[in-house]
This record gives C-alpha cells, sequence and structure tokens, in this order.
C-alpha cells in the first residue's frame, strides 16, 4: 500500500543520490586531477570510430543535466571571478538534426529549420492531420514570439498536443540514428503495429531520409566503411560476414557514424578557428572545453559581449569562415560566472 509506495519512493531517491555522487562529485575530488593551477584538467581522447571526443579522468563531458542536477554541480566550474574573467557557453542548436537534412537533401525538414521555432512541434504538425486541424481552426499556435512578454493567446502545440510532440522528438532522434520500429515499441510503450504506424508518419514527408539511410547501408555492404562530412572512415567489417547482431549493429552505425561523425567535424572545425581567432587572442579569451555540440570560453568581463560576436562566427561559418553546408548552423550562447548559469 501506501507503505510500500514511500519505501519505493525512498529507494529511487538514495538510488539517484548515490549516482550523482559516485559518477560525477567523487571524480571531481580525486588526487590525480589536483593541478597546481586548481584547476580540473581532463584527458579528451581524438581517436574514436566516429571522430566525437571523449573525455575521461575525469569526464568533464558527462556532467548531469540540469533537471537531474540536484546539487547543482555545474555551479563548480566557475571562471577566475577574482582576475575579472567570466565565461561564455556557445552550442549548436539540433546539430545532428540540420547535418541530416543536409546530407540527405530533405527538403521538409530544410524548410522547417528555415522557418525556425520549434522544430519538434513541426513535425508533430506534420505527422498528424488532426493538430493541422488544431491550428488551422486557431485552437493552438505552432510558436509564439512572446512579444513585449505577453504570452500566447491560445495554447501551444507543445502544451496542447505534449504527447504527440514528445514522439515526434523521439522519432527525430532516434530515426537519426537508425532505430526500427522494433526499437521504439518500448519508447512509445505501444505495440509493433502502432510504432510502425508512427514511424511511417514521420517518413511519409521525409522521403529523402529513407532513401539516404537505404543508400548508406548499400554502401557500406559494398565498401564495408562509411565516412564522415570530412572524409573520416569507420570500418564495418560486421556488416558483411558479421552475426545477425553484427550485422544489425553495423547496419545501424552505416546511418549514425556520417550523422554523428559530421557533428564532430563541425565541433572540431569551430574549436580550431576559435584557436586561430586572432581577435579573441587579443582579448585574452581562450577556449577552455568542448562538450560535443559545445565550447566553453573564457577571459576578460569587459569584453565578453565582444568575443561572443566572434565566437558566434566562428562556430556559424567553421570551414574558413564559410559553411558550404545547405542548413544553417544555429548557435545559442550565454555569458555567465558559472557553467551552471550559463546553461
Amino acid at each position: 500500500g501506501l507503505r510500500a509506495c514511500a519505501a519505493v519512493d525512498a529507494l529511487l531517491e538514495v538510488n539517484a543520490i548515490d549516482t550523482l555522487l559516485s559518477n560525477f562529485i567523487l571524480p571531481l575530488q580525486g588526487d590525480d586531477i589536483a593541478t597546481a593551477d586548481h584547476r580540473v584538467h581532463c584527458s579528451l581522447n581524438i581517436n574514436t570510430e566516429t571522430g566525437r571526443l571523449s573525455a575521461r579522468r575525469p569526464n568533464l563531458q558527462n556532467q548531469p543535466a540540469l533537471e537531474k542536477d540536484r546539487y547543482k554541480i555545474r555551479k563548480a566550474f566557475t571562471a577566475d571571478v577574482a582576475a575579472g574573467n567570466t565565461l561564455i557557453v556557445a552550442d549548436y542548436g539540433q546539430l545532428e538534426l540540420r547535418l541530416l537534412a543536409h546530407m540527405a537533401k530533405c527538403v521538409s525538414m530544410r524548410e522547417a529549420f528555415e522557418l525556425g521555432g520549434d522544430f519538434h512541434s513541426r513535425t508533430a504538425f506534420g505527422m498528424y492531420d488532426y493538430i493541422q486541424a488544431a491550428v488551422a481552426r486557431g485552437e493552438c499556435l505552432l510558436e509564439w514570439d512572446y512579444p513585449n512578454g505577453d504570452p500566447p493567446p491560445v495554447p501551444l502545440v507543445k502544451d496542447k498536443f505534449g504527447s504527440e510532440r514528445r514522439k515526434a522528438k523521439v522519432l527525430n532522434f532516434s530515426i537519426a540514428y537508425g532505430k526500427t520500429a522494433h526499437g521504439l515499441m518500448k519508447d512509445f510503450g505501444t505495440d509493433l503495429q502502432e510504432a510502425q504506424e508512427t514511424v511511417d508518419r514521420w517518413y511519409a514527408d521525409r522521403k529523402e531520409v529513407k532513401e539516404w539511410q537505404e543508400r548508406q547501408r548499400d554502401f557500406a555492404k559494398k565498401e564495408g566503411f562509411v565516412t564522415t562530412l570530412l572524409g573520416r572512415r569507420r570500418k564495418l567489417p560486421g556488416i558483411k560476414d558479421g552475426s545477425h547482431m553484427a550485422r544489425g549493429h553495423a547496419q545501424r552505425a552505416a546511418i549514425n557514424t556520417p550523422i554523428q561523425g559530421a557533428a564532430a567535424d563541425v565541433a572540431t572545425a569551430a574549436m580550431i578557428s576559435i584557436a586561430r581567432c586572432q581577435k579573441l587572442k587579443d582579448l585574452r579569451w581562450t577556449l577552455l572545453l568542448q562538450v560535443h555540440d559545445e565550447v566553453i570560453l573564457e577571459g576578460p568581463k569587459e569584453t565578453a559581449e565582444e568575443a561572443q560576436r566572434l565566437v558566434l562566427e566562428c562556430m556559424e561559418r567553421p570551414f574558413d569562415g564559410q559553411n558550404p553546408l545547405t542548413v544553417d548552423l544555429n548557435v545559442d550562447s550565454n555569458i555567465a560566472d558559472t557553467w551552471y548559469e550559463a546553461k
């Protein structure tokens, strides 16, 4: 009864606290990471399968999400405020989905990104006729730019059709990584037929994505490898003569490696662009860390706004000052004294 529920809740609470302590707090207190400059330095590994950087000792790329960060661990990561410094934290918005739209030449995804706003709500809008009808009748809005801080006159799609938007969000990321209806059954809590119908709705307006995925699998089967945006190869020997499980893993890798690898290519190019920017050097700004789609810099507070503008330029046009992609690279950024406040 109620006592059993309370006991289960308490157990879940203890497990959540233990996870934070063992995975995030204690690794930051080890003697092996203490340095003379009173900073935490991790080791970055560039030799990964997709080119995406990984970190260890400690894994600074694996800090808790804000909604799970009950101890506000990111507040411990602070600029040298006493020296008059602050942080710039900038990250790409929906980078991997934008790269999927570029590589698959998907018209509807490109148009959605050009229109801006809530991409996942737009996906749900395209998948469900009754959401389109509700918007057409004025019962809800796709988005609202809050002029003068005024609330929307009617609910937003993300509020009125939250369940459908969540499914659309799961699909956006899952399908990009080659997940099938079988894999999505558990995510949705439905049977195979309903999961397949939902997947079919997603593909209905994104046929180019399905065709691109099929081409990727065929190429991998023929050549035994796939490449990223800048030509990094990942060999997939299991796609030809491996076990059933190995072939399935390789087929998914044939789809997700070009996307994740392209995101790594973009992020790495942005890091190089930032590191080479003479104006940022003159302003005494330093790149501290890359967390996949995000970069963190530190520098004098009085030049933060100018430095922020330069960082955005480097990230939006990371390839020698150009963006050769068919989609814009959208970047969000904040200036704050701690990593927590910047998020």
